[in-house]
């Protein structure tokens, strides 16, 4: 082939030698010129018809290779002819032909003729070239000029500035050679954010990336970097929070250039999530951190440091220590955290130890240095033994740092458990000189003379055999020594013996035939707090251990109340869980169970009724398995033990969290048989309740009226099948629509059952009497008790229970007496028992109008136990939430139940601990005929309460208060159920609630403050989402007052540039907002907080609502702003949503386009349309995208003509990579292209 080529192309430039010898002396005509040029391209003809498909490629490249060897320039000038000419005649494709030109390494800047004959032909011919291959070549050309030197000859710039035309041309948005957006993309990639592009484009590149500056703010949702969870609450979970885990970037979709905030790392998001107690499994999912793979998180750690430093700072203002304060319980949650993320690796002990010595150095911040050893002391007791005793020494860095004094350091007072922080320092000492003795290492490190007094203490009071429990100094031994087994056995050894009561004493517990061992008063929880997590774990091990030993021994003897008591007490500290609550379930309670140790048993199952808090749902769900394969078992059928496990699988279902519902059930779908009753119909109708309330308050069914094809079905058929049952009408109706396929049984006998519930709870004195004494006499918070044994048994002796049929033995003439033998009852009696019952039997008389008064009654005599529910606010939130339709006509039975129950507490909360002082005055004592109606003041106040507790202002709008046993995680959670309570339970309509909740922004406010607007927004945002649909469904009616008014209908009234109109932040800080960029900040904030459910309203939004009034651009513009940064979500969660606004999309612009007589915004709407397709829908829209594409104007067809020809001009499909490394492809993998 080269031969022939060869003579071929060597025939053409022969020239005379006299013309070689006299340049520029001889000139050919044109003629002459012509002449050759068909000459050479008659033989190439025929040559080429010759060559096989394969060779072409081939072919060309030895003609370029050919070209770039000569050097006179008049040839190199005639071959570059000769191929314009060969492809101009449709010889030669001219894809192949420029990139066999680009890609030559013979073509560089320095042969500047060549340099600039190239880029003309590729000027003349690019026109020819499908898209993908100008993306390909843009990329390659960009590359080449990236080759030039920052300083050349200006000689030759006027050659090089060849290249720069090309690249205009491609980036022409007239010439339309490819979809700008693959431009933009290719640029990106070799010029990101901040870097400047190559002097010989000048303006070129950068100008033409600020054309996609609209497109990227249509897909950015307004004020995104201000915008904050509530952690644990529903919306925390889902796709929305999730940050890159090196850079804490937002995932971005697209390379474009989107506002600078946007790509800051977002430290402020992840510090305020890693401030809220019981963040841990939020914090993981959004870095994508996985407990099984090991992995070191760099940002973690800055954060987790930053976090100590603003605790060290805090200390410095604050007085006291030991109130339950800010600053202590800051300390607590931070130990736990540090604990956690150290112990998973994602976080570096010695390096975090090094970045705090750094960021304290010359601070002078030493107000705080205990508390901070104290949380360093939890992580190395716990794990020197296993660890390098080289990664533990930074530690003494930090104490010379932050211990300067040159005398001994008093012995403080061991009466106050923060003695134990004081102390922490020298017991770090201990371990650490502990650790070098066994590895015999010459890091011997002498006893700081600052902490003599305090080693002597320590080593003295090691001597004194008999230990006390009046101060803190066996927690201050178990601490120094938990490493050294010789000197630990003793204090731990004391702590142990307190509550297991091996003495000969035995007492009697509840019920005939029951006795325990004789320690009656637990451990209390500021001694518990005052060991380190290392002794904490010991404790409980030894604890767990001794159960089980009992359990296989069958003792007769039931455990020592104080021991019971004290296990649960552990059972709270997150930082313990693998030896805690996951060996609870996962160890002792299937060990107990094999062994038939059902005393035992029914002991752990009170306990996880009664004491326990926070416990991670999959554990929850896994203990309801176990008591569902329990209940099969037929030992297990004994009265007491069979109430107790029916019992607590009730309050594990009912007490499931809305949210958690899907997730944990969706995890048992090949397998439903485990998670449900194969026997109790009561049970199975308390799990189809709890799924109907989950799915309402998610809005999972919203916008779909079918339960074909979600994870409920199998659920509801495995239970049928089950135990087969029917619903009364009443109650089905309160169902979501697709669960009220249910069968249902009419009668009127519904009235009258209630009515005989009713006489049997309260016509017989008896339980009314129980009630009201436990209430009378009893606290719920079981963990600052230390008597509750006392007032247990003295209770049950008043009131006996009869398990086991005694009364009707001893009615029988003549009577039988029984004695029968009871399991132990620690915490239980039939008030507590039944409280689950109660929950469930208001729901009931909610759902039947006439038996109103009954259920007012009821509250009246039983209520009061509402001070014993776990979850009292969540239990109201729900049943507002629930049965909003059914109350909102019933305001003074909304009001009776708010009362009963948040009453119920008055004597055990703080005052302003849940209701607003203004709606506890004017709501609660108002008449029926005349409610009250709040102004515009009311609901600022309500709104700045949850502002400010999540910006965690000192002192906060609520009481300080344990987390660790409270209802909820967290403040802000704590506050955002109590506001929405609070709003349901108003007598207004919740339209009005829902325009009232809007307008604290969308009004001018005195006491909103402009600085802070974003943050009022995303309270806005959480509340009303948190709310039932009518109160959120009115941002609708907002959406669309501000699509039709002037300033988007009349393209006069605001003559200027739609996207600075939309720019929420730039016109807010020159304060020129216009309600359109304020609706549509507030807009995103709530549809940022919303579930999927709620956001699959869009759709029909945009298709019955918007549609039919968008007839201009900046509606339309208007539009795409509103929902574009929602397509990620959609894709993600719910594709057929997704698919539905694409076309949504395109109908609106053929309408726009048919309205409106000229489009001054072309651009970025097909820019925005061209990332939809190559981020989102790829081809699943392309069927009824095309017949839309075929009747917009010319100019628009001639931009959108790569989406509607993409099969047609290219059957290949696009290659495959990932979207940071490649093209923007479709990514058909993602989008199924036929989605029902």
């Amino acid at each position: 082939m080269e031969t022939q080529l060869q003579s071929i192309f060597e025939e053409v430039v022969k020239t005379e030698v006299i013309e070689e010898a006299f340049p520029g002396m001889f000139m050919d005509t044109p003629e002459d010129e012509r002449t050759k040029l068909i000459s050479c391209l008659g033989a190439f003809r025929q040559f080429w018809s010759s060559l096989s498909q394969e060779s072409h490629e081939q072919c060309v490249q030895w003609i370029v290779r050919f070209i770039h060897s000569q050097h006179s320039p008049k040839r190199i000038s005639f071959l570059y002819d000769c191929l314009a000419m060969a492809v101009e005649t449709g010889l030669l494709p001219p894809r192949m032909v420029c990139e066999s030109l680009i890609n030559s390494d013979t073509l560089e800047w320095e042969r500047t003729q060549l340099w600039a004959l190239t880029f003309k032909l590729v000027r003349k011919i690019i026109g020819g070239v499908d898209y993908k291959g100008v993306r390909d070549l843009l990329k390659v050309i960009l590359e080449k000029i990236l080759t030039i030197p920052n300083t050349v000859s200006s000689a030759v710039v006027q050659q090089l500035l060849a290249a720069r035309e090309v690249v205009a041309y491609i980036l022409e948005r007239n010439a339309c050679l490819l979809p700008a957006y693959f431009a933009v993309t290719e640029i990106r990639k070799l010029y990101p954010e901040g870097k400047l592009p190559h002097w010989l484009l000048g303006n070129l590149v950068s100008d033409f990336v600020d054309t996609f500056r609209p497109t990227a703010r249509i897909n950015s949702i307004c004020g995104r970097c201000s915008l904050l969870p509530v952690v644990n609450n529903s919306g925390a979970m889902c796709n929305s929070w999730k940050l890159d885990p090196t850079t804490l970037r937002f995932p971005l979709k697209g390379l474009l250039p989107y506002d600078k905030d946007l790509f800051e790392p977002q430290t402020a998001l992840l510090r305020y999530v890693l401030e809220q107690p019981y963040s841990r499994d939020m914090v993981c999912n959004m870095l994508g951190l996985n407990k099984q793979h090991k992995q070191r998180c760099p940002v973690l750690e800055d954060q987790l440091v930053d976090l100590v430093v603003y605790a060290m700072e805090r200390s410095e203002t604050e007085e006291k220590f030991d109130d339950g304060g800010t600053s202590q319980l800051l300390w607590q949650h931070l130990s736990s955290q540090l604990i956690f993320f150290v112990l998973f690796q994602f976080a570096s002990f010695p390096h975090m130890v090094l970045s705090l010595h750094q960021k304290l150095a010359g601070r002078g911040l030493i107000k705080g240095r205990d508390h901070l050893m104290w949380v360093l002391l939890q992580f190395i007791s716990g794990s020197i033994q296993k660890n390098a005793l080289a990664d533990f020494l930074p530690v003494m860095k930090l104490f010379d740092l932050l211990y300067p004094e040159k005398e001994c350091i008093p012995v403080p007072d061991i009466n106050k458990p923060q003695s134990t922080h004081a102390f922490a320092m020298t017991c770090i000492w201990i371990h650490l000189n502990r650790k070098a003795h066994s590895d015999n290492s010459k890091l011997q490190i002498p006893i700081p003379h600052s902490l003599k007094l305090h080693h002597e203490f320590l080593q003295q009071s090691l001597r004194n055999k008999s230990l006390q429990m009046n101060d803190y100094k066996i927690a201050l031994l178990c601490n120094a020594y938990s490493t050294n087994s010789e000197c630990f056995t003793l204090p731990m050894g004391v702590l142990v013996e307190t509550i297991y009561g091996n003495g000969n004493m035995r007492i009697p517990l509840p019920g005939t035939n029951c006795m325990a061992s004789g320690s009656i008063t637990p451990l209390p929880m500021n001694l518990l707090d005052s060991l380190t997590v290392h002794a904490k774990m010991s404790l409980i091990h030894s604890i767990a251990t001794r159960v089980i030993k009992l359990a296989h021994a069958k003792s007769s003897l039931a455990l020592a109340p104080a021991l019971v008591e004290t296990y649960s007490r552990l059972l709270v500290y997150m930082e313990i869980e693998s030896l805690g609550i996951k060996g609870f379930i996962s160890q002792l309670l299937p060990t107990v169970f094999k062994s038939h140790a059902w005393g035992i048993l029914h002991t752990l199952l009170e306990m996880f009724s009664y004491r326990m808090h926070h416990i991670q749902p999959h554990y929850r769900v896994q203990l309801l398995s176990h008591l569902h394969s329990l209940a099969a078992v037929p030992q297990t059928n004994q009265n007491q033990l069979h109430l107790c496990v029916e019992s607590t699988a009730l309050r594990l279902i009912t007490a499931l969290g809305s949210s958690e519902v899907q997730p944990q059930f969706t995890r048992f779908l090949s397998d439903p048989k485990t998670v449900l009753s194969a026997e109790s119909e009561e049970l199975n109708r308390a799990l189809i309740l709890t799924l109907a309330r989950a799915t309402h308050v998610t809005d999972f069914f919203t916008g779909s009226d079918s339960i074909q094809g979600t994870w409920c079905k199998d659920i509801l058929q495995t239970i049928m099948s089950f135990t087969p049952h029917n619903w009364a009408s009443h109650t089905l109706s309160c169902f979501p629509a697709p669960l009220q396929a249910m069968r249902s049984h009419e009668g009127n006998e519904a009235q009258v059952c209630y009515f005989i519930i009713q006489l049997l709870l309260l016509k017989p004195n008896d339980f009314r009497n129980r009630v009201s004494d436990f209430v009378k006499e009893n606290s719920p918070e079981h963990w600052l008790q230390n008597d509750w044994h006392t007032k247990h048994m003295s209770y049950h002796k008043k009131y006996p229970e009869k398990l086991y049929f005694e009364g009707l033995a001893e009615q029988v003439n003549p009577p039988v007496q029984i004695q029968p033998q009871y399991l132990p009852i620690y915490f239980g009696n039939v008030c507590l028992r039944f409280l689950p019952v109660f929950d469930i039997v208001i729901h009931r008389f909610l759902e039947l109008l006439p038996v109103s008064k009954s259920l007012e009654t009821l509250l009246d005599h039983l209520g009061g136990l509402y001070k014993f529910h776990d979850r009292p606010v969540t239990y109201l939130y729900n049943t507002l939430h629930y049965y909003e339709r059914h109350l909102r006509e019933r305001t003074n039975l909304k009001r009776k139940l708010v009362h009963a129950i948040i009453g119920s507490l008055k004597d055990n909360r703080p005052q302003g601990w849940c209701l607003s002082d203004t709606y506890i005055k004017s709501a609660m004592n108002v008449r029926e005929d005349n409610p009250w109606i709040p102004d515009d003041t009311y609901y600022c106040k309500l709104i700045g309460r949850l502002v400010d507790t999540m910006a965690g202002k000192s002192p906060g709008p609520f009481p300080n208060c344990d987390w660790r046993f409270n209802e909820f995680p967290n403040p802000a959670a704590h506050a955002l159920h109590v506001t929405c309570v609070e709003l349901m339970a108003l007598a207004v309509p919740g339209k009005d609630v829902g325009n009232a909740l809007l307008n604290v922004v969308l009004k001018s406010q005195p006491l909103v403050p402009r600085e802070n607007i974003t943050a009022w927004m995303n309270a806005i945002g959480l509340i009303i989402t948190a709310l039932p649909e009518p109160y959120w469904i009115v941002l609708h009616d907002r959406i669309v007052s501000v699509i039709n008014s002037p300033s988007l209908t009349s393209e006069t009234e605001w003559v200027g540039y739609p996207f600075q109109l939309f720019d929420f932040t730039a016109c807010h800080q020159s304060y020129s907002e216009m309600s359109c960029s304020y609706t549509l900040a507030l807009a995103h904030a709530v549809w940022h907080h919303s579930s999927i459910g709620q956001l699959s309203l869009i759709p029909k939004f945009l298709t019955e609502v918007l549609i039919p009034i968008v007839k201009t651009e900046f509606q339309l513009l208007y539009v795409y702003h509103l929902v574009g940064p929602f397509l990620q979500r959609f894709q993600q969660e719910r594709t057929r949503c997704m698919i539905e606004i694409g076309v949504a999309f395109y109908e609106m612009l053929l309408d726009v386009d048919q309205c409106s007589t000229h489009l001054n915004y072309m651009d970025p709407i097909c820019d925005f349309l061209y990332h939809m397709k190559y981020m989102f829908t790829g081809d699943s829209v392309k069927d009824q995208v095309e017949k839309i594409i075929c009747n917009l104007r010319p100019s628009l067809k001639l931009r959108l003509r790569f989406i509607t020809h993409i099969s047609k001009m290219e059957p290949a499909a696009i290659p495959q990579q990932s979207i940071n490394s490649g093209s923007p492809a479709p990514q058909p993998s993602q989008v199924p292209v036929n989605v029902a």
